[in-house]
């Protein structure tokens, strides 16, 4: 049995994942997770800030004290970084010295390949179905969708869209305008072009949405109807379309204060999900989609599918 671990250094949050591999089996160990917030600051002129490489230090130091309490050895520590540190000019850098100070080795992934992974990650955590879907993973600098089914991909694509973008380029009030909202949406329509066209291709009938945003709306809609968080082993979930509708119009028409105050929101997500259920509705709307299913496992469980299938 070899304990692996598997960091995702993601523009908000850095993801461990910490397991016990043997063969194609493995165990979860630990999970943790840091907010880091590397685009800070930085990531609309395509820079990661001096603040920002101190914050990643500290996060991974700390996860490293984990690292070295389960004996996970550096051979079998798994980084892969993703929009904020593949767009920054000053990204390898970033990488040389996060790997002076922490010992860690970062491999900087493209789109694509994060895309591709995340499909693998969704993949290992639920059964996808012969239907076609639409994952969605709204990250804080990049966005990625993949149309797919069980068997296999049929177009992916990362779009520099991010949550931390969108919030440096739209959410200038506290809630967010109406001006504001409606400007959005016709970026998006722009932006969102590729996918506009490879929905008419593909007519996927779900979205399955990874992590992030995602996740806190499951948390809105668990303590809502049943009084607590969803189970912690559970790792897909089914979200009532009436459900996202009730947290949209309570999360975009609230202030910070608002937002903090609904059960179940945390406030590493309570300024980020605003554009993030705007960018959800978005894609709903403007493709008729009325079926949303939630993953918990994305890009890190995807990198793990891969170390899986290597044995």
């Amino acid at each position: 049995m070899i304990k692996k671990a598997f960091i995702d250094l993601g523009t908000n949050t850095f993801q461990l994942l910490i397991v016990a591999q043997e063969g194609k089996t493995y165990q979860k160990i630990h999970e943790d997770s840091y907010a880091a917030k590397i685009g800070l600051g930085g990531i609309s002129s395509g820079i990661i800030t001096q603040e920002g490489i101190e914050r990643a230090v500290v996060a991974l130091k700390y996860f490293q004290e984990k690292l070295s309490e389960e004996g996970v050895i550096p051979e079998n520590i798994f980084a892969t970084a993703t929009s904020a540190v593949r767009n920054a000019s000053n990204g390898e850098t970033f990488c040389e010295e996060i790997f002076k100070r922490t010992g860690i080795l970062i491999k900087v992934i493209s789109g694509e390949e994060e895309a591709g992974l995340i499909y693998e990650g969704v993949k290992l955590g639920m059964p996808i179905g012969n239907d076609t879907s639409l994952i969605i993973d709204i990250g804080g600098g990049s966005v990625e969708f993949i149309i797919c089914n069980q068997e296999r991909i049929f177009w992916k694509q990362s779009f520099e869209i991010g949550g931390q973008r969108l919030m440096d380029k739209f959410m200038n009030s506290d809630p967010i305008s109406p001006h504001s909202v409606q400007a959005l949406k016709h970026y998006l329509e722009e932006q969102l072009l590729p996918l506009t066209n490879a929905v008419h291709q593909y007519a996927p009938i779900c979205v399955i949405g990874s992590a992030g945003s995602f996740e806190t709306l499951i948390d809105l809609y668990f303590m809502k109807a049943f009084g607590q968080l969803p189970p912690t082993e559970q790792v897909s979930f089914e979200l009532p379309i009436a459900e996202f509708y009730d947290s949209f119009l309570k999360i975009v028409s609230g202030n910070r204060e608002q937002r903090m105050a609904l059960a179940g929101m945390i406030a590493l997500r309570v300024d980020m999900i605003v554009v993030g259920v705007c960018l959800i509705d978005f894609v709903l709307k403007r493709y008729d989609i009325r079926q949303i299913k939630v993953s918990n496992f994305a890009l890190k469980e995807g990198v793990l599918s891969k170390q899986l299938s290597l044995n």
